[in-house]
């Protein structure tokens, strides 16, 4: 979990309320954090990654003024139009297609505010932007900037600017290569025939997202009265909540919030958007998940103490709030506020005698076997989209789609679990060879004899990925697992298209098709940019454990 050190003085100032220190500690432990340490200058404390709002002073401050009762319900955010625009060309559309930029004026920058910046762009980096991955924040002094601004992508050799604490002025190909920076999150970019850049009417270069700032007109100092503040990524929403983080922390400080038109060709949208999010309520069903008897004021009375505003059985919910998807996270934040220390202890009154599930045994077995091999236990997503699962395998798969899908980066149930383990070497190429991995997973598939006509089951891919994999290396460790099992079976040649014909087998144990094992096909290894030859096997535990209790 990401640890923030937070100015305790800062801290008090913006909470409006002192706390006696016993009494301080107490209730930030019950917030939902994990407090490392309090003394008379500094707070410590781990944020859990489902609250990314409260990586910042201003964020953690709400936050606790709201829970101790100071400062309730839903907090208002004026936003005034800035007339300004910034126009997205569709050059970015196949690098880094979304942005979403606001204004804010007004602000009195000291080094401790400025170091409050950097560690909010930093620990959003991290978080919430996967180390950049997913979200690249830039922000930057206005009034070196001339309106408006176009985000577009370039041709790396076209592309010259003064990077961020750097000593001249370099190709953008050179600062992946020469800066620190640059060399840190280069393979971000590894592979992509053009970057993307922020520019700006003068044509001075303000940003190589995901990389640095240029040092001219990227770096903010105690002059800077109005800055303009950008978070550009792969998925929309994702990048409106995370400028809402910013620019709420930003208005804490004293600074007054403006938006800006997004232009995407024909399409405009205008951001922030800090407008709360209406949801409805089901009390009946919190009350259930928390065994309280709460009504709908008891209900509103708990929300309000988390930040959340309540109208006419709706909840109003922050639009800087990640975390909030379905009720079961209003029953955790009505649990926070009523209190853990609150809920009377019950003993339940049955008796049973536990034992470890004999299938999760099984799965153990088989992880531990691997893990003697060598091989690193990988954790993935049941959540896919078409491209991973079907576009780059060269395979058309029926997937079941996602009806409510808020993220068209999971929009779809895994189908099958390769595509998983090949996405995990395709984001570690900079890292030494050889990658054995194997992850085990649940994956679905249509199925109208099931009651939700959909059936699940759990499955394990293994990859070797190396200049010397083969079909001969991944069968071995094939051969290992069943043998250390018991069990015989046998493989038939099969056709399949993320496979190299001639090598890939449909393996089988007392006739039931349990496994696939072969080579991944060239054509499949362009699509995920991977210079590696891989080799794995996918293989269905649930049918494997059916088979092995039926012997």
């Amino acid at each position: 979990m990401p640890t923030i050190n937070i100015s305790r003085k800062v801290f008090e100032q913006l909470v409006g309320k002192k706390l006696p220190e016993d009494k301080l500690k107490d209730r930030i432990s019950y917030l939902g954090t994990d407090l490392d340490e309090v003394n008379k200058d500094e707070i410590i404390v781990e944020i859990f990654p489902n609250r990314p709002d409260m990586l910042s002073v201003q964020g953690f401050s709400r936050a606790f003024s709201s829970f101790i009762g100071h400062k309730t319900g839903l907090r208002d955010y004026p936003v005034e139009k800035s007339g300004e625009k910034v126009i997205i060309e569709d050059s970015v559309k196949d690098v880094r297609p979304y942005t979403a930029c606001a204004i804010v004026r007004g602000l009195s920058f000291d080094d401790e505010k400025i170091k409050e910046v950097i560690d909010i762009q930093e620990k959003l980096h991290i978080t919430y932007g996967r180390h950049r991955k997913k979200i690249a924040i830039g922000i930057y002094p206005l009034e070196k900037i001339k309106m408006p601004i176009r985000y577009m992508a370039k041709k790396p050799e076209e592309i010259r600017f003064h990077p961020l604490e750097g000593k001249k002025e370099m190709t953008a190909r050179q600062i992946l290569e020469q800066h620190p920076t640059g060399k840190e999150y280069g393979y971000l970019l590894e592979g992509k025939k053009l970057f993307p850049i922020f520019v700006d009417a003068n044509n001075q270069v303000l940003s190589m997202p995901p990389i640095i700032n240029s040092h001219n007109v990227g770096k903010i100092s105690e002059d800077t009265k109005d800055v303009f503040i950008e978070c550009s990524g792969f998925d929309f929403s994702i990048l409106k909540k995370c400028l809402n983080m910013i620019v709420t922390a930003l208005y804490e400080m004293g600074g007054k919030i403006y938006s800006m038109e997004l232009h995407y060709g024909g399409r405009k949208h205008t951001t922030p958007d800090l407008a709360p999010e209406e949801i409805k309520l089901d009390i009946p069903y919190i009350n259930r998940l928390l065994g309280l008897n709460l009504n709908e004021a008891g209900a509103k009375k708990c929300l309000e103490r988390m930040g959340h505003g309540c109208k006419s059985g709706k909840v109003l919910v922050p639009a800087y709030r990640t975390d909030i998807l379905h009720q079961a996270d209003f029953a955790e934040d009505i649990a926070i506020a009523f209190g853990y220390e609150n809920f009377e202890h019950i003993i339940p009154n049955v008796a049973t005698i536990g034992q470890e599930d004999r299938f999760e045994d099984f799965k153990n077995k088989i992880a531990g076997l691997l893990t003697g091999l060598g091989f690193i236990e990988a954790s993935t997503y049941s959540l896919s989209n078409e491209q991973l699962q079907s576009s780059r395998m060269n395979l058309k798969i029926d997937a079941i789609r996602l009806s409510n899908s808020i993220s068209q980066e999971y929009d779809i149930l895994r189908a099958w679990m390769v595509p998983s383990i090949i996405e995990i070497f395709s984001k570690n190429k900079h890292h030494e060879y050889p990658q054995n991995i194997f992850a085990i997973g649940r994956v679905f598939s249509k199925d109208i004899r099931e009651e939700a006509g959909i059936r699940e089951a759990d499955r394990i891919a293994v990859g070797i990925c190396h200049e010397k994999s083969d079909y001969t290396g991944i069968r071995q460790v094939l051969d290992y697992l069943f043998s250390s099992l018991g069990m015989k079976y046998d493989v038939k040649e099969i056709l399949h298209d993320s496979f190299i014909e001639g090598r890939v087998g449909r393996a089988s144990v007392h006739g039931k098709e349990v496994a696939y094992i072969g080579e991944i096909s060239p054509a499949v290894l362009e699509n995920w940019q991977l210079t590696m030859p891989v080799a794995v096997f996918e293989l269905n535990l649930t049918g494997l454990f059916e088979a092995m209790e039926k012997k």
